[in-house]
């Protein structure tokens, strides 16, 4: 039997510890976060998972502590892994394992190396991500793939939608090479980094969405950023809005000659953009109160006016 530490967080660390325990692999030690009282926690717990098999949980703050690695170095893992598990792991941890570490990355390397992902793919207007299992390194997400699974992203498709279905791709990739990766017959190929990309973080001020650009941009960023992240914002006379969901547009084009403007039409609430195209928008708040649809011409004109100028 393998025996594994595995560095886990988030539902992507639920669904691939759930992987390791169903193929019989011992895990000696799951290594997670507590979770922080300032983040919206909107996923499942790796802590409450490991709980319920009997498998000793830690949550150091560094888990590069000398003394940490000297307690996992005791345990003699043959693999260790990582699933969204947001601290980098250093040479000393990565040397540990006999038959290597290695990380579940969301998205098809060598493409969105580094943070959020799902959140840069869907902005860049991606219509293809997915998951891959690459051996670790101090440079992040720049080893060696042994597994990869695609997903498509729709064009209306919100983050968190496209990280459910990251997640399963995360679940299918590992299941597949994990009998491969234990007997130690994987086959791993390296990646070209020059033909990729990285990203860094991104915070709530970066979802300020810059109306003069085109409607499909703006719509990228209002999905790449929908609930349960902090959501897409402007502000303007009226106040901040804060835009939750919108429709990738259609081709329609506004009345005011791309001058960013929201307005009402038949009952529905719309947005022109810098090229003079018409987003339609699906669940907008002004000033924390929700603008409804329908019979929303009277109610959206009472507080908006009959446009709102929006740069």
């Amino acid at each position: 039997m393998s025996k594994a530490v595995v560095f886990a967080y988030h539902n992507v660390g639920v669904r691939c510890l759930s992987v390791l325990l169903a193929h019989g692999v011992e895990v000696a030690r799951v290594v997670t976060h507590q979770n922080s009282p300032t983040e919206t926690i909107w996923f499942d717990s790796v802590a409450e998972l490991a709980a319920r098999h009997g498998i000793p949980v830690i949550t150091p703050e560094d888990p590069n502590d000398p003394a940490l690695v000297a307690e996992l170095a005791s345990l003699h893992a043959d693999f260790f892994f990582s699933f969204y598990y947001r601290l980098m792991l250093k040479a000393p941890l990565l040397a540990l394992p006999g038959q290597g570490a290695w990380n579940m990355h969301g998205s098809l390397l060598p493409r969105y190396r580094g943070r959020v992902p799902v959140n840069w793919a869907i902005i860049h207007g991606e219509r293809e991500t997915g998951a891959t299992l690459h051996r670790m390194l101090e440079k992040p997400d720049a080893g060696d793939i042994v597994a990869q699974q695609a997903v498509p992203i729709l064009p209306d498709d919100t983050a968190f939608e496209v990280f459910n279905k990251v997640t399963l791709a995360a679940e299918m990739a590992l299941d597949g090479v994990l009998p491969d990766l234990l007997a130690g017959r994987a086959r791993a190929r390296p990646q070209d980094l020059a033909a990729g990309s990285y990203f860094g973080g991104r915070k709530a001020e970066d979802g300020r969405i810059d109306w003069t650009r085109p409607a499909s941009e703006v719509h990228n960023l209002i999905r790449a950023v929908a609930p349960p992240y902090p959501g897409a914002f402007s502000d303007t006379a009226r106040g901040r809005l804060r835009v939750l969901r919108s429709l990738h547009p259609a081709g329609e084009t506004g009345p005011y000659g791309g001058r960013p403007t929201l307005f009402e039409r038949d009952g529905d609430l719309l947005a022109e953009c810098g090229d003079g195209r018409v987003l339609r928008l699906l669940a907008v708040e002004l000033q924390g109160s929700a603008l409804l649809p329908a019979p929303a011409g009277e109610q959206i004109n009472a507080i908006i006016g009959t446009a709102l100028p929006l740069s």
